[in-house]
């Protein structure tokens, strides 16, 4: 007989030995969970979150400090944070494929640590730049006639500007190849890891401002010039402690292919040539080969200057050509086309709000709102992904964006929109003003003027200046005064804060595709093009908003948004569709 039978006969033993088995597991499992979490803890992925996060927070941080210390240093304009802005995006559009191939060309930890100090002792050095200048302003300014502030302002511009190259390689490097490594090439793990680490984006898109803010308005900007200092001297010795951890336990990083030169490629197929036998290739492949090696003599020639010269134009523009052939470049082109808006939470939509009769504080009601929203587009990727697959989930992502997109479109045309097409034609202005009842008085009754005239420069940093410092920029602009309707810009931020489900599942799914379909000889030049394309495609938003700066101009910046954004998934499509008539060939 069994044991159980036994135990059977004595009325309630049984469940005494169950409940004392269960406990058993339940004790073992208690002690092996301390463990799994240590391991956890101690794993490469848990130090990649804590890294990633230091350095969003970092960055988050100085890219909203800095644009208000030179709003503060230029006398509240808006001049030196437009310079700032058309330098920070010049130079990633004309460096970003040299990053990237600097990226592939060096071992991973060399990258990412020489990024990493580059980043953080540019950002401490331009702090005290700012901490003398903002302690000894009158001073300077009666040195050298005030040239030496003009000297202050260039070297806080040029060590911000390299800050951000800085972070452009190290994001290129850990979050676009680290990360693909550390997961094993799983597309599981990697959807995964790419979702958290766009969580943690979010969440420090938020805090860090608000927390740099307070400290900023509490005490003083030194004092936020040096709480700035310390953090990223604190966080460089962190990160830089926990990327060489990463770096000893994932032995797979240590393996890196070798860039293929041309001249490489040429021997190959010269060889092959060769070995075919075929004399007419052969003699062709000479005469290519003497019709090259005259232009190799004459740069040998040239002096170093121009030799190092050439070689950076013919660097960028390989990396332009890798990037053309690649099996994404379409779904890349379109995520490129979506910096082309007006539609999100950055200065020029919290500022048209703000003129609108929105408050700052429903203004960052909002903001955190459009978080949560971005956040549900990270876990709805994840899922997508897992149901459907990764091209299926970019075209579901897509749709839903556009989709919520037709309200801010519909905002255009509703109650309370101060849009006025008369704006824009001399023609049907002096008509209009003829009448003195005419639509455009109606229209233009709840629209405020900003102060510093209607050609005043905007913000080129989408993610520098948000609605903590919107007084700043509308000082003027009446409190409490309510438009005629609030319809128009309820369905405005109802379409922006709704379409961010799927412009952030989308985004994800462009840079998963991104992480398997590139050769990882070309991920990092790959990546800088793209990077170079976004800053391009946001470069061109703000020229739009420069060309039409007026409230009653921004209805058509709506619509223009929506085109370009229609055009960059119409882009994914055409991927798509070529991707999955593909996958039915090989089948």
């Amino acid at each position: 007989m069994s044991r159980r039978a036994d135990a059977s006969q004595c009325g309630g033993v049984v469940v005494e030995f169950e409940s004392r088995e269960i406990r058993d597991a339940r004790a073992k499992k208690a002690r092996s969970m301390p463990g799994s979490a240590l391991i956890y803890l101690k794993g490469p992925r848990f130090l990649i979150y804590v890294s990633g996060a230091l350095s969003m927070w970092g960055d988050r941080m100085w890219h909203f400090a800095i644009s208000v210390f030179l709003i503060e240093l230029y006398g509240r304009n808006l001049l030196l944070t437009a310079v700032f802005g058309l330098v920070v995006a010049g130079s990633v559009l004309l460096l970003g494929a040299l990053i990237g191939d600097w990226v592939d060309r060096n071992p991973r930890n060399k990258v990412a640590h020489a990024s990493l100090f580059i980043q953080n002792i540019s950002v401490t050095v331009c702090s005290i730049v700012l901490m003398l200048v903002f302690s000894y302003k009158q001073r300077i300014e009666q040195i050298w006639d005030g040239w030496l502030t003009v000297v202050c302002y260039t070297v806080v511009i040029v060590l911000a500007d390299v800050a951000n190259l800085a972070s452009t390689a190290l994001t290129i490097a850990i979050q676009r190849d680290w990360i693909v490594v550390i997961t094993g090439y799983n597309r599981g793990h990697l959807a995964g890891m790419n979702a958290t680490m766009r969580r943690i984006d979010q969440v420090t898109n938020i805090l860090a401002p608000l927390a740099v803010g307070q400290v900023m308005t509490l005490a003083s900007n030194v004092v936020g010039c040096g709480f700035i200092l310390g953090w990223n001297l604190v966080s460089l010795i962190v990160e830089f402690f926990f990327l060489s951890r990463v770096y000893r336990i994932v032995p797979a990083l240590s393996v890196k292919p070798p860039v293929v030169e041309l001249d490489e490629v040429y021997l190959e197929r010269r060889e092959s040539s060769q070995g075919e036998g075929n004399t007419a290739q052969s003699q062709h492949l000479t005469e290519g080969n003497c019709n090259i090696s005259l232009p190799l003599k004459e740069i040998t020639n040239l002096p170093l200057c121009f030799r190092r010269f050439r070689w950076l134009l013919s660097t960028c523009k390989d990396g332009w050509r890798a990037y053309y052939r690649q099996p994404v470049f379409l779904a890349g082109m379109g995520l490129a086309f979506l910096y082309t808006t007006v539609l999100g939470f950055d200065c020029i939509t919290t500022g048209y709000a703000y003129t609108q009769g929105i408050s700052g504080s429903l203004l960052s009601l909002l903001m955190g709102v459009s978080a949560i929203t971005g956040l549900m587009g990270t876990v709805m990727f994840t899922r997508l992904r897992k149901t459907y697959g990764l091209v299926n989930t970019g075209i579901i992502s897509s749709c839903l964006h556009l989709g919520c997109l037709l309200l801010c479109v519909c905002s255009v045309f509703a109650p309370g929109s101060p849009m006025d097409l008369s704006l824009l034609m001399p023609y049907i202005t002096s008509n209009s003003s003829s009448e003195p009842g005419g639509m455009a008085s109606q229209r233009q009754k709840h629209t405020y003027p900003l102060r510093g005239g209607s050609n005043q420069p905007l913000l080129p940093d989408r993610s520098s200046i948000h609605w903590t410092n919107n007084t700043l920029l509308f000082d003027n602009v009446p409190s409490g005064t309510a438009p005629e309707s609030y319809i128009s810009i309820i369905l405005l931020f109802l379409g922006v804060i709704t379409a961010r489900i799927g412009l952030w599942s989308f985004d994800l799914t462009v840079t998963q595709l991104l992480q398997e379909n590139i050769c990882e000889s070309e991920r990092g030049v790959v990546n800088g093009v793209q990077s170079s394309m976004n800053y391009l495609m946001d470069l061109l938003h703000f020229i739009m908003v420069i060309s039409a700066p007026q409230p009653q101009h921004f209805g058509i910046l709506v619509i223009i948004s929506v085109v370009f954004i229609t055009t960059g998934h119409t882009m994914y499509f055409l991927y798509a569709h070529k991707a999955k008539r593909k996958r039915r060939l090989d089948t």
